[in-house]
């Protein structure tokens, strides 16, 4: 997975009834676009994440 800074990142809730996560990817700290990305989530919490298999990015606001 690549991503770029800029991108928004969804993580899409496991169980039922469970809300999905949007957030924007502030720095990507891996080679090449490549994990960990440093990214603040709309509710304003930040963290280093390495996305799992339930996540998509939106390169629509990214520089890439």
């Amino acid at each position: 997975m690549e991503a770029a800074q800029g991108d928004r990142i969804i993580i899409h809730g496991r169980t039922v009834g469970a809300s999905d996560r949007h957030g924007e990817i502030i720095e990507v700290r891996g080679a090449n676009g490549a994990p960990p990305y440093f990214v603040r989530f709309d509710d304003g919490h930040e963290t280093i994440l390495y996305p799992g298999g339930d996540f998509t990015i939106d390169r629509t606001g990214g520089s890439s």
